[in-house]
């Protein structure tokens, strides 16, 4: 059974108490794990000294909820935060260089909730990200498509809203019971592959799926890469192991980097042709948004998409990804002559 990372989401949060999907997020953009997801990857188990007091136990799963709700958002309720991104989408074609594309800039503003029955925390989140020119900087609202010749309207991301929660569990691999003949999804405890070294926390996440894709070719052949997905997120977090400890920090500050591996955009029109964009980028949280990115994109941000520089104020489930929202507000390209 190959699992959307939404529906990692609804198994995990319609479990028992405790039990959450795991997602990891870049100024909101929400990935899950699954059972090769980098929870331990290459660098093993949490190591190094700073990890196990006297606030948090990073080794332990309630540690890890707290740790990382601190991450996402503030556990003062009243409170919100916000995450940036700032980096490139490249091409990646065979027998080809990597070639840069456009820019790619934005920003997630979330809350959380706590749920006292089930022990969960929301993240309610709103994300907004656009495409820029490699040049100018300028937001991009047509494209010229260097592999096709052709101008192609760009689309911007803007997910209102994208949720997820954060429990002290998440979804593994599947078990296969002889006895019933049925597979359930067996649940791991949320421990992390934390790093302390050099005065600093480092968190480093791989998270690689497949599933079935929204954009279906035969109604989409002009958009779709297929009928499958197969999508990667890389994560790099930093962060100081004494904010980490101090339990009157409500929210924990970040940088660090983001990468993304997936199937060519659909607005580039480049239906099921070889290769496939790159992501790179450079991720945040602390400052202030006109310290890390430029004033013409705050400007169009204000102008295009005003109430994404708050995030909303309840849960309303867990909000539609990037390829649904495209499939509802986008209409399929004419086939070309």
């Amino acid at each position: 059974m190959e699992l959307e990372r939404r529906d990692f989401l609804k198994l995990a949060s319609a479990g028992a108490a405790g039990a959450s999907g795991l997602a990891m997020t870049l100024a909101g953009e929400q990935v899950l794990a699954s059972d090769d997801a980098g929870t331990s990857a290459a660098l093993g188990e949490a190591m190094g000294p700073g990890l196990d007091g006297p606030y948090l136990d990073l080794r332990t799963a309630a540690g890890n909820q707290i740790a990382f709700a601190r991450m996402s958002g503030d556990l003062d309720e009243t409170k919100q935060k916000t995450g940036w991104f700032k980096g490139y989408v490249m091409a990646v074609r065979p027998g080809e260089k990597v070639k840069d594309l456009v820019g790619f800039q934005g920003f997630g503003v979330s809350r959380l909730h706590y749920e006292e029955k089930t022990g969960l925390y929301q993240k309610i989140l709103r994300e907004v990200g656009l495409y820029t020119d490699l040049k100018t900087g300028e937001v991009l609202e047509e494209w010229s498509n260097p592999f096709n010749n052709e101008t192609v309207k760009v689309v911007q991301i803007a997910n209102d809203p994208y949720n997820f929660k954060i429990g002290k569990s998440f979804p593994g691999a599947e078990v296969f019971n002889e006895k019933t003949g049925k597979t359930k999804m067996k649940m791991v405890p949320f421990i992390l592959p934390w790093q302390s070294r050099g005065g600093r926390l480092e968190l480093e996440m791989h998270i690689h799926l497949l599933y079935k894709n929204k954009l279906d070719p035969a109604t989409w052949p002009r958009e779709s890469s297929g009928p499958m997905v197969q999508a990667s997120e890389m994560f790099n977090y930093h962060l100081s192991p004494a904010d980490m400890q101090n339990e009157k920090l409500t929210t924990l500050d970040f940088n660090g980097t983001w990468g993304r591996i997936t199937p060519w955009l659909p607005w580039m029109l480049m239906g099921q042709e070889s290769g496939h964009c790159m992501y790179n980028a450079f991720m945040g949280s602390g400052e202030d948004l006109e310290e890390v990115l430029p004033r013409n994109v705050l400007d169009y941000i204000e102008k295009n998409y005003p109430k994404y520089f708050n995030a909303p104020d309840t849960w309303e489930g867990f909000g539609a990804s990037s390829l649904e929202n495209y499939v509802k507000e986008q209409t399929p390209a004419p086939l070309n002559k």
